[in-house]
């Protein structure tokens, strides 16, 4: 008897199944099928691999379909959280900061019963966010009840075949990291139990990548015999111009055009927070639970644009423009992937990492991008004078921004353009300069009202991934955003993104248009020519509804 027969009757005889006869004669799993590049077929189908390792190099090729969520984004209840009190009404003791997150889209009480939504697009992966603000409300403490929650959310995801992919930090903090409604943390302050001071304070950063990296260790030691997908930190030159450099988002600090040094002290305690999680969570996960040879997966996710030079409204061949978009270019999408690879961080921003940090190297697994859109730079006028630049940002100066290829691509709720051919370009800059490091689109998607908008930009975006695996890029799989609509931080709650359509006020899910076509591109890991007739390519898209949804 051979050792799989052997292992079969004990097996068999443990759990007292019977006849042990059955067992024996019980056939061999098939082995699952090579992984190969997407290919198209004659008729213009694209196909691909089935999902396979994140990061090994036996699973290049091999492809994940998924869907994304914050939890701060859905989920209501998180009320140690700093989009609570940032967007509660003054009356209330909040900052009155754009519309209330309120209930959310009640993400927490349906969380279980959200992983229906995956499975019923036939989805493999779910990338989802524990908040930290949830588990630990106040400094040391810790929620065990929503540990447990998240048990049962994991436990279901695997029931229904999905890999969760766990971001250890999305765009919001516990109120206790940088407590904004009390007076600003001098310089020399101690951070406190109540208020560490923030990523821009230089103890508070301290204090911060220390709580951080417990945080994900803490999450790693809980769910690590059910997870290996890692994602660490969301869009960090993106949150941080956002809380700290624009002050949008909370705490509302602006230092990128009066005090950009300072702003930069915050960029690189991220990278030593990713750093600091990298290594919390290979310390506590050391379970292989997908069985790739791999108990941890760990990467982080970029904001990712196509930044083009412009002048006046319109596209530019100045060299000070081309400079200017080389050099948000290199910022947004080299700055952080090249101090982790590196150990070493370019803190004067002239493309060469001149300060070492050893402890960051070799900390990044796989790279995510995250697209959506193309803007313009520009040199003249500059109001980051620190990078010589203006990225065109929420018409804040037109003559940063480019003209529309098409009116049908303008996405009005977010205020830029859906160009298709941006996310192959990225991709190939980023395969070219990075060509042993794994990519993932981890997240791609448009607000639209319109259903049939969502799945343009689902096959439409499928199509350019397709384009730049074909060309030699190692990308390994893509996330929509989001699985649901929800609360689009600044933007509120206009901006739709959801796969599925949420009635705030009865809370229901609707599948749009979108989730539709990609369920069906997921059952059969293939784009069909008719799904590439009906909406795919780069040219016009279909009109945007309003006065009332189409699903």
């Amino acid at each position: 008897m051979g050792i799989r027969q052997i292992l079969a009757r004990t097996a068999c005889v443990a759990a007292l199944v019977t006849p042990l006869l059955a067992c024996d004669d019980a056939p061999t799993p098939a082995a699952p099928p090579p992984l190969a590049a997407p290919t198209w077929s004659a008729d213009g189908a694209l196909s691909f691999s089935r999902m396979a390792s994140l990061s090994s190099p036996e699973g290049r090729h091999g492809f994940r379909f998924g869907a994304a969520t914050a939890a701060a984004q859905i989920e209501e209840g998180i009320v140690a959280g700093d989009w609570h009190w940032w967007t509660l009404p003054a009356a209330e003791g909040g900052q009155g900061q754009g519309v209330p997150v309120g209930e959310a889209v009640r993400g927490y009480a349906n969380a279980v019963a959200d992983v229906g939504l995956l499975q019923a697009m036939h989805l493999d992966a779910y990338r989802l966010n524990i908040p930290w603000a949830r588990i630990e409300p106040t400094r040391g403490a810790t929620d065990t009840a929503a540990l447990a929650h998240y048990d049962q959310v994991i436990d279901a995801l695997l029931a229904a075949g999905i890999r969760p992919m766990i971001t250890v930090h999305h765009f919001s903090n516990p109120l206790w990291a940088h407590d904004f409604r009390q007076p600003d943390c001098d310089d020399d302050a101690e951070p406190t139990d109540t208020n560490l001071c923030g990523w821009a304070h230089p103890k508070g950063q301290q204090a911060l990548v220390a709580e951080l990296a417990e945080f994900a260790g803490l999450l790693a030691a809980r769910y690590g015999d059910r997870v290996d997908e890692w994602c660490t930190i969301n869009e960090p030159i993106n949150y941080l111009l956002a809380a700290y450099g624009a002050g949008i988002f909370p705490p509302g600090k602006s230092l990128v055009i009066t005090d950009f040094d300072r702003l930069l002290t915050a960029y690189a305690a991220f990278l030593d927070a990713h750093a600091a999680m990298y290594r919390a969570i290979q310390a506590n996960d050391t379970i292989d639970a997908d069985g790739d040879g791999r108990a941890t997966d760990i990467g982080l996710s970029l904001s990712v644009v196509d930044w083009q030079p412009a002048r006046g409204g319109q596209p530019s061949a100045d060299p000070d423009d081309v400079r200017a978009a080389e050099t948000v270019w290199y910022i947004y999408h080299h700055l952080y992937p090249d101090a982790l690879r590196a150990g070493a961080f370019d803190r004067d921003l002239d493309g060469v990492a001149e300060e070492p940090h050893p402890d960051w190297a070799d900390t990044l697994d796989w790279l995510g991008v995250q697209y959506y859109f193309r803007a313009g730079v520009t040199a003249r006028p500059a109001l980051i004078r620190a990078i010589g630049a203006t990225p065109c940002f929420g018409g804040i100066l037109d003559a940063a921004c480019l003209p529309v290829s098409d009116p049908s691509k303008w996405v009005e709720t977010m205020g830029y353009e859906f160009y298709e051919p941006g996310l192959h370009t990225i991709l190939m800059d980023l395969s070219a300069r990075y060509p042993d490091l794994p990519l993932v689109v981890t997240e791609a998607g448009i607000a639209a009202e319109n259903g049939a908008r969502r799945a343009e930009n689902v096959v439409r975006t499928l199509e350019q991934i397709g384009r730049a695996m074909a060309d030699g890029a190692d990308v390994r799989g893509y996330y929509h955003w989001s699985l649901m609509d929800n609360f689009e931080w600044a933007e509120g709650y206009e901006p739709r993104f959801g796969l599925y359509r949420v009635d705030r006020s009865t809370y229901a899910r609707t599948a749009t248009a979108g989730a539709t076509a990609l369920g069906e591109i997921a059952l059969t890991r293939s784009v069909t020519a008719a799904h590439r007739r009906t909406y795919g390519g780069t040219g016009p898209m279909s009109p945007e509804t309003h006065g009332g949804a189409s699903p």
